[in-house]
């Protein structure tokens, strides 16, 4: 994912919070995971923490799975995600 489009991910998040409070807060887990990423790589890398360097990489990729995993479920019917829309703009 870009920059922008977490941004604009965010922004709905944050202009529909007191509809959707849950979709807001794990939205801002997501991005907590994928900071904590990059800034415990170099951390790790530095202390020779190869187990966390190896989670910290994994870290990164949190906002494109989580944004796969949903677009998976509201494809299948199985949960609506209004959010997706503003990953188009």
């Amino acid at each position: 994912m870009t920059l922008q489009q977490l941004h604009a991910v965010k922004l709905w998040h944050v202009s529909h919070k007191h509809d959707c409070p849950i979709e807001y807060h794990t939205w801002d887990t997501v991005l907590t995971v994928w900071l904590v990423g990059w800034m415990g790589e170099p951390a790790a890398l530095l202390l020779w923490w190869p187990e966390v360097a190896v989670a910290c990489a994994l870290f990164f990729f949190a906002p494109t799975a989580y944004v796969a995993l949903r677009r998976s479920l509201h494809q299948r019917g199985r949960l609506r995600c209004d959010w997706l829309e503003s990953l188009s703009r």
